[in-house]
């Protein structure tokens, strides 16, 4: 078969039987589909669409995600608590008793309660990390100095334990013994660790080790490195501690000072105000004293300063608001408890 022979069956394949249009190539559809199929594995690791596909494991990731759940659950529950005792008693049921106070209160705790203790597992990972992060750097650097390879120090290390490092010193060592090279290796330990102290010490090895310096040099930087800013971060958490006593006392004592000027003095008022309006006096007194109307406006206060105190108070400690959030829920909690069973 000559080269004419073997263009016109090239042609005659690319044509319809009616010579108009090229056929579509089988080839081609399988490229665009597996093209597709890559496009849409991307699509779901990132973003929304990722939370949609594994809710649990980005929640458990990236805290603030668990809002898409939570912030919707607690307005249906408070919108629908509202819905039924308007239905049930009529509007003046919002304005007589505090069931939309229990039902706001609850709505909030639902809201922001899973995020707090989603942040709260968060920072305790992170915590034990950055404490274990120096001894790990400084153990291979050790080791490496003491003429075992990279590699084969990696893999002595990964017998040890290192708290919530563990697991990851661990996929490093795999990674390493499959042959991927020390800097790639490493810069995916620091992506899969996604803290700021392990992105920094990891950046700061990866382009010493690119540049050709000492490995061991590099790590035991490292170490000292994030060695420091562990110890500067718990110092400034044990400083600030004081403050945060101080704002958590201030709350209670604002619940105390409530206590005793609700039980003593206006319900004083209230009993006084409603003697002289029984006997009929024409002396004119301070009027009638609502007291319910008083407590309310009391309880509404304790939670507004029992939130924002606890948003304060992570502020100081922590150096984040959403480190509040625990706090700003049990002081909440608190406040409503406290008027709803003793003042």
């Amino acid at each position: 078969m000559g080269f004419k022979d073997i263009f016109d069956d090239f042609l005659n394949r690319n044509r319809t039987r009616d010579g108009s249009a090229p056929a579509p190539d089988p080839f081609e559809e399988q490229e665009q589909e597996i093209f597709g199929r890559i496009a849409n594995w991307r699509k779901y690791q990132e973003g929304f669409y990722r939370f949609l596909k594994h809710p649990l494991k980005v929640m458990m990731e990236e805290p603030a995600t668990v809002l898409f759940i939570s912030v919707p659950v607690a307005f249906l529950l408070f919108i629908g608590g509202l819905a039924s005792m308007v239905l049930s008693y009529g509007v003046s049921v919002l304005f007589t008793t505090t069931m939309i106070d229990d039902v706001f209160v609850f709505a909030l705790l639902i809201a922001i309660v899973p995020l707090a203790i989603l942040d709260l597992k968060e920072s305790l990972r992170v915590s034990s990390i950055e404490a274990s992060l120096p001894n790990f750097f400084r153990d291979v650097a050790g080791m490496n100095d003491s003429g075992m390879t990279l590699p084969h120090a990696i893999h002595i290390v990964s017998e040890g334990e290192y708290g919530s490092l563990t697991p990851h010193i661990r996929k490093l060592d795999t990674e390493m013994s499959w042959g991927v090279p020390f800097v790639e290796a490493i810069r995916r330990f620091g992506k899969a660790v996604n803290t700021p102290l392990a992105e920094r010490s990891v950046d700061l090895i990866a382009h010493a080790s690119s540049a050709g310096g000492d490995v061991s040099e590099v790590l035991r930087a490292a170490a000292h490195d994030a060695y420091e800013f562990f110890n500067l971060k718990s110092e400034r958490k044990n400083g600030m501690m004081i403050y945060m006593i101080i704002v958590v006392m201030s709350f209670f004592v604002f619940l105390f000072v409530i206590g005793v000027l609700s039980s003593t003095f206006l319900t004083t008022m209230a009993e006084a105000g409603e003697a002289v309006a029984a006997s009929g006096s024409s002396q004119a007194f301070i009027g009638t004293v609502d007291l319910f109307l008083y407590n309310r406006l009391f309880c509404h206060a304790a939670l507004i300063q029992g939130f924002f105190s606890g948003l304060a108070a992570g502020v100081m400690g922590e150096g984040r608001v959403l480190a509040g959030l625990k706090y700003a829920a049990i002081m909440v909690l608190i406040a409503w408890f406290a008027f709803r069973f003793f003042i």
